[in-house]
């Protein structure tokens, strides 16, 4: 693959109130693609590179024939973004608290990595970490 033309991802997760995801989520610093977003979806966009399509759960429901999982009671992912420093990592978290999330576990410290995480309005899982080396050294 070239580094002219990296490969994107798109997470797509299921939500309940469109607009409180997107107000929750603009609390954090993020912005949405118009291109990509109507009544139906909105595109957060996290990177050049990363994008998180919020689908209304009628509308997610038509790209899967099982069930959708209600992420207020099972873990089905858990989506781990980087920071750039420790603080940045609390920062967003602190954010992401203050505007509605709750926080399921405490702030895991490893030495060569921080992270803490929050579960958004809908449940779903997200771990902020910021990698200072490589296990073990």
């Amino acid at each position: 693959m070239s580094m002219s033309n990296p490969q994107m991802i798109f997470v797509n997760l299921p939500v309940r109130d469109l607009q409180a995801t997107r107000t929750f989520f603009a609390a954090l610093g993020y912005s949405f693609n118009p291109q990509f977003s109507d009544d139906n979806a909105a595109c957060m966009v996290i990177s050049d590179s990363i994008f998180v399509m919020l689908l209304v759960e009628p509308f997610f429901q038509t790209f899967t024939n099982k069930p959708l999982s209600d992420a207020r009671k099972q873990t089905e992912v858990i989506t781990c973004l980087s920071a750039a420093s420790r603080r940045a990592v609390d920062e967003l978290v602190d954010k992401a608290l203050a505007a509605g999330a709750s926080e399921p576990m405490t702030a895991r410290d490893y030495g060569f990595m921080y992270q803490r995480g929050f579960a958004d309005l809908d449940g779903h899982l997200w771990e902020i970490a910021h990698m200072d080396g490589e296990p073990g050294q």
